[in-house]
């Protein structure tokens, strides 16, 4: 086995259902601005190695570097971003060594907010996807912000869920640390989150907050995408969950262009007429 596959991720079957959906919205993204006088920009916040194992198949399985670089008509920009040196170190093996590629190693919201986001000024006729697809809450709500001030990018979002009840989600605020309260900030962008998670609603002792339902969270930071970040359009997240049913994440999109919003609506209701989004 060489070195690069060893920084192959198992994945399960709802990442690969999610990797569809990526696919299917690059795709239709694309071809929408290939018809328009713009530069198109992909940016991959959190790339991985760019491959991963299919824990149902065992079957290698493209992750979305590959995914975006397979679309056709292609854009005009690629930035990925891996803060793994080892797994940015695979990814550069696997993906084209040519101009339009920009590779990073380093922690992604440094890099968008000085280095990509320039890049992707309306003014400048620029139009820009970005994918923030973390495992947990490790995006940072200024960039967040920053691009939906910005009016000329579109977001493709991993809101983990079970990151956020996992850390700061019990019942008993006192028990998640200052550190998962300072990144939950971070994530938040304001304090403002503890009034959603824990809620005095319903409950005998003031101490014991109610614990939020990821729903009532999740649809929070949606609101938060349009009234404080700018967002035109925000379509109600789709909800994935494991083989148990228990919640993982939303795939939340956020865009200040009505036919970007119709394309991923139309891709959400798609999978969520089912009971599970299922490969299509």
């Amino acid at each position: 086995m060489s070195q690069s596959e060893h920084e192959v991720d198992e994945i399960g079957p709802w990442s690969e259902v999610k990797l569809e959906i990526i696919r299917k919205y690059t795709s239709a993204y694309s071809t929408v601005l290939a018809k328009q006088p713009l530069k198109s920009i992909y940016v991959d916040a959190f790339a991985a190695s760019g491959l991963h194992r299919s824990r149902g198949t065992g079957e290698f399985v493209e992750g979305s570097p590959l995914v975006a670089l397979g679309v056709k008509p292609p854009f005009h920009e690629y930035h990925f971003i891996e803060l793994d040196a080892k797994k940015s170190a695979a990814l550069l093996s696997r993906i084209p060594h040519q101009p339009n590629i920009y590779p990073y190693t380093a922690d992604c919201n440094r890099v968008l907010l000085r280095e990509i986001l320039p890049r992707c000024r309306r003014a400048d006729f620029r139009r820009a996807l970005w994918l923030l697809d973390p495992n947990g809450i490790h995006y940072h709500w200024r960039v967040v912000e920053a691009a939906g001030h910005e009016r000329s990018i579109e977001l493709l979002m991993n809101f983990s869920i079970m990151d956020i009840h996992r850390t700061v989600g019990t019942r008993d605020p006192s028990r998640s640390t200052p550190q998962h309260r300072a990144r939950m900030t971070a994530f938040w962008g304001d304090e403002t989150w503890r009034e959603v998670v824990h809620s005095p609603e319903g409950v005998l002792f003031e101490e014991f907050p109610q614990k939020a339902t990821g729903k009532q969270i999740v649809d929070a930071y949606c609101r938060r995408l349009k009234e404080v970040a700018g967002f035109r359009y925000v379509p109600a997240p789709l909800l994935f969950t494991d083989t148990a049913n228990h919640p993982l994440y939303y795939i939340v999109f956020a865009s200040n262009n009505a036919t970007g919003h119709r394309i991923a609506d139309s891709i959400f209701r798609r999978y969520r007429r089912s009971s599970a989004p299922k490969l299509l």
